[in-house]
């Protein structure tokens, strides 16, 4: 795992060799705002099934409701 870290670390330095210093800076803020947008897409995503998920636990329990009251009406 050390070994592969260093890797990485070496990796970066050599790209990072090649660009100023603002440039550094400016994929840096990109990646982060990159990541940023990830997450609170990951998030939405999620609350968005949670609701709908709901909705539909609601939805199963009226059919059941609906089919319990037209068997005890037939009966």
């Amino acid at each position: 795992m050390k070994l592969y870290k260093m890797i990485v670390a070496s990796i970066r330095r050599i790209f990072a060799s090649f660009r100023t210093e603002e440039e550094e800076r400016s994929y840096s803020r990109k990646a982060f705002f990159n990541l940023l947008g990830f997450l609170g897409s990951c998030v939405m995503f999620s609350f968005m099934a949670q609701k709908l998920s709901q909705n539909n636990i609601r939805e199963l329990n009226h059919i059941a409701r609906a089919n319990a009251l037209i068997q005890a009406i037939q009966s």
